[in-house]
């Protein structure tokens, strides 16, 4: 038996239920801002039911999901794979000098390592 909905598709971070049922992400003192683009929340809905609150999310480009953002000196860290002693791929996360950095690949959310 099919249950009531009410289907609301946010287009993006500024739209109306973008951030509805989603808790902000807490600061794990590595991190200095809130994310300009997801305001700490590290993801944003895409479908939301407003009914049973069933959702899709979108995670955020600019932050990964952490909803916060180095803006000082500290190292930068991308997320990167590197073969573990075993042989196996593993995720790592690899730091790079923040000055090695370019500030628009900052400022545009395009964390790439240089």
């Amino acid at each position: 038996m099919p249950h009531a909905s009410n289907l609301v598709h946010p287009a993006g971070p500024d739209s109306p239920h973008a951030f509805d049922i989603i808790p902000l992400k807490p600061r794990n003192g590595t991190l200095d801002a809130r994310c300009p683009v997801c305001r700490g929340h590290g993801e944003w809905n895409t479908e939301l039911d407003l009914v049973s609150f069933r959702c899709k999310r979108a995670i955020c480009e600019r932050c990964h999901g952490a909803g916060w953002v180095e803006t000082g000196s500290d190292p930068i860290g991308f997320p990167d794979i590197e073969l573990s002693p075993e042989g196996h791929p593993e995720w790592v996360t690899r730091y790079v000098p923040h000055e090695d950095v370019a500030d628009d690949s900052l400022a545009d959310g395009n964390l790439s390592p240089p």
